[in-house]
């Protein structure tokens, strides 16, 4: 697996808040955020239920990862998605960095995946405890 996720009760633009906000509690920022599905709508006029990305980053984490291989920023931002399911409930997946860092054979970087891993799981059990 590459992410894991979780699923919740709400409008998408609350949740989206809320996940931004536990985000920042871990050192996040929230560096771009795509609209898939109004994307999709003006590029090839595909109708899609509402989909986000939110390109997150810690700053003190990625200088690291970038320390220990600079080409590390392939693989950056840590991306968190928020996508509206066919009973309105939304998902919110994130990408799974100890998976994807795995990919770099360097020192210190299978660490650093975790440290980021363990702080976007805080990020996802918050939204749950939080409704």
């Amino acid at each position: 697996m590459y992410g894991f996720n979780v699923s919740l009760q709400g409008d998408m633009l609350s949740i989206r808040d809320k996940v931004t906000a536990e985000l920042q509690k871990e050192g996040f920022g929230v560096l771009t955020e795509i609209d898939v599905a109004a994307t999709l709508k003006k590029k090839i006029d595909v109708d899609r239920r509402p989909y986000l990305i939110l390109g997150a980053c810690n700053p003190q984490l990625a200088n690291q990862a970038i320390n220990a291989d600079p080409d590390i920023g392939l693989l950056l931002p840590c991306n968190v998605i928020l996508r509206e399911e066919e009973d309105g409930s939304i998902t919110v997946g994130f990408m799974d960095p100890a998976a994807v860092l795995g990919l770099v054979d360097m020192a210190g970087v299978e660490d650093l995946a975790a440290e980021v891993r363990s702080r976007l799981q805080r990020v996802s059990d918050a939204i749950v405890a939080t409704g």
